[in-house]
């Protein structure tokens, strides 16, 4: 909420220019906006005494989440203004509050953006139009879901303009603001990260509950700090099926996922399957780089080679451009190498690209990878405004899963070759004893024995010396009624592990028949 105010108090001198944003090309759907209160009851927000009063604290102690929604609405409304995204600031943490404290905190927060002079140019920027229509009536059908996590510390209508714009073209958008662990503030650390992350994670199963949302097409977008929180997000959960980072702190903060004693360690490049759209504004010089001490040693993107992985930059347009609140609001002088309308018409483009991209992994749209795949100007770019980058998934990840994969596809009969084959590529990929075992006696339990028998002795094949797979593998002949190779693998375990006496016991009942 302080961002926004320094930033509106700043841009006043420039509000003229607020009406007239807007990105080409909307979308056939009218567009609803709603505001949901609610709380993720698994995790703690307020302390049991209140910070301010030193009283125990007798409210909601679980974490809010305001949530922000924009979707497909059934027909147009009365459109909303700029100014009524400001409603959404009265309780973005705090839904205890009365209706009159609410009001005053906006009432507070809208005066000192209209104070003195600036008075006239920020009431013309608050009355400009929107797309919107608050609390309009949802079309019947069923959307995928962008799940949209803004920049650091900052209110969850940073980027209203890019939300409706995707709205219309038939997107449900879900947003929350972006809190620390606990409190109001954002902190710069992993637990503010991973708090928004969580807060991430929690809308998309929100998403799943709406009925207007296809549950199996949901994606994550963020800008700045977002950008890199839905990267974490997107590591925990491979449902996701799509990522968008709007210059993205995956650049700025490689600390936290180059896999450091900082860094969130499940941000690994075998975990990011998920196909990655990154819009980046112009890059820095090497002398500002080595100037501000940005360390560029690390790169995610370099990382994901098992992801399709588009990079964009957009040349007029520097961090703060991604953030349509800064574009209404940002003084003339903030804009040195570029005008505010470049700036503007490459956010345009940013959106129609980000638009194409989910469009191509959350809708299946055949044409949508051509558009990807094109030379900028070919879709009509204007020349010198962007650059691409495109890296097509080089392999599969080396998991488990994928390794399980292969072999359905191929048959079990295969499982070592195939496990040479992923080694070849990833010498890193290692298959732990107790998983070969969970895997192999799943099978058995679903009456798989032929196939148990291959992973048992892929499991004998990496672990020669391990008494318990020799175990398996006899498990897997005896299903299969091979008597004597299972005594073969008793006898061989007991050589391993001869003061075993059940495995001595199983062996003296398959001598004596």
């Amino acid at each position: 909420m302080i961002k926004l105010v320094l930033l509106i108090l700043a841009g006043m001198c420039c509000a003229a220019h607020a009406a007239a944003l807007g990105l080409a090309g909307a979308g056939k759907y009218p567009v609803g906006f709603r505001v949901v209160e609610q709380y993720d009851y698994s995790r703690a927000y307020r302390s049991a005494t209140d910070l301010v009063t030193g009283q125990p604290y007798t409210g909601e102690r679980a974490r809010p989440v305001q949530t922000l929604i924009w979707y497909p609405a059934a027909a147009q409304g009365r459109p909303m203004a700029y100014r009524d995204y400001f409603d959404t600031l009265g309780a973005e943490d705090d839904f205890s509050a009365s209706a009159a404290d609410k009001a005053r905190r906006i009432k507070a927060e809208l005066d000192m953006a209209t104070a003195g002079p600036r008075a006239a140019p920020a009431q013309q920027a608050l009355a400009a139009a929107m797309t919107a229509s608050r609390d309009a009536a949802a079309r019947q059908g069923r959307f995928p879901a962008v799940v949209y996590g803004p920049s650091f510390g900052t209110a969850a209508m940073d980027n209203a303009d890019l939300c409706e714009y995707l709205a219309s073209h038939g997107y449900v958008v879900i947003a929350s603001p972006s809190v620390g662990a606990r409190s109001r503030a954002m902190t710069k650390d992993l637990d503010g990260l991973e708090a928004q992350a969580a807060d991430m994670a929690f809308l998309a199963g929100f998403a799943r509950s709406l009925p207007n949302v296809d549950a199996a097409r949901i994606g994550v977008m963020g800008y700045s700090w977002g950008g890199l929180a839905n990267v974490l997000a997107a590591a925990r959960d491979d449902r996701i099926g799509a990522v968008v980072s709007l210059d993205g702190s995956v650049r700025a903060h490689s600390q936290y996922v180059d896999g450091s004693s900082t860094a969130a360690r499940y941000v690994l490049p075998e975990r990011l399957t998920a196909p990655m759209l990154y819009v980046g504004a112009r890059p820095h010089s090497a002398e500002t780089i080595n100037k501000h001490g940005l360390n560029i040693s690390y790169s995610l993107l370099n990382k994901m080679v098992h992801a399709d992985t588009y990079i964009l930059t957009m040349n007029p347009m520097s961090h703060s451009d991604f953030d349509s609140f800064m574009l209404r609001f940002a003084p003339d002088e903030s804009f040195d190498q570029y005008t505010r309308e470049e700036a503007t018409l490459a956010y345009s483009w940013a959106a129609r690209y980000v638009r194409r991209f989910l469009d191509t992994y959350l809708k299946g749209d055949p044409t949508g990878k051509a558009f990807l795949m094109n030379k900028p100007v070919a879709n009509g770019v204007p020349p010198r405004l962007m650059v691409t980058d495109i890296r097509l998934a080089a392999s599969p990840a080396p998991t488990l899963e994928s390794l399980a994969a292969e072999l359905g596809r191929t048959g079990f009969a295969n499982a070592i070759a195939a496990y040479n084959r992923i080694t070849a590529r990833q010498p890193a990929f290692t298959l732990a004893p107790r998983a070969i075992s969970q895997w192999g006696g799943g099978l058995l339990e679903r009456g798989k024995a032929q196939d148990a028998r291959h992973i048992f002795a892929l499991g004998v094949h990496l672990y020669p010396a391990d008494a318990g797979m020799m175990d398996g593998l006899a498990a897997a002949h005896l299903a299969l009624g091979q008597r004597d190779e299972a005594a073969r693998s008793f006898r061989r375990g007991l050589e391993l592990e001869p003061q075993n006496a059940e495995r001595r016991k199983q062996l003296l009942a398959l001598e004596s028949r």
